[in-house]
């Protein structure tokens, strides 16, 4: 069973930032599609940002485009999420997800959609006041 750790959640103001990270298998990290995702209360499961980590290519959703940031240490084995300029909107559970050992598709939609990923992790909680 692939073990995926997120950290890094909490409570911030509108217009604070926060960082998340993921924590990765080694066997699962390198040359594999991996992403952010998150879900509000009564909503679905909702693409943030994804990464290849061969190639360390980017998809961000427009969402967060501009305000979000998807990033790797090789040297770690963990994938990060920077969120700056926090609404209220962005208050979700987020979760790091690994696909198995493939590139993202080129597609945004597809690159962004849960079904790409088939490791997940236990999720963390973001919450943003006005």
């Amino acid at each position: 069973q692939v073990q995926m750790v997120e950290s890094g959640g909490g409570s911030a103001q509108a217009g604070g930032s926060l960082r998340l990270s993921c924590a990765v298998p080694s066997n699962t990290y390198n040359n594999n599609c991996m992403g952010w995702f998150r879900q509000a209360p009564g909503k679905g499961r909702e693409g943030v940002a994804v990464i290849y980590t061969g190639s360390f290519t980017t998809y961000t959703a427009d969402s967060v485009k501009g305000r979000f940031t998807i990033s790797l240490d090789n040297t770690k084995y963990i994938m990060y999420l920077q969120m700056n300029s926090l609404k209220p909107e962005d208050t979700a559970m987020y979760f790091c997800a690994a696909a198995s050992h493939f590139r993202c598709p080129e597609a945004m939609d597809l690159a962004l959609h849960p079904a790409t990923f088939a490791f997940w992790g236990q999720g963390t909680q973001v919450t943003v006041s006005a």
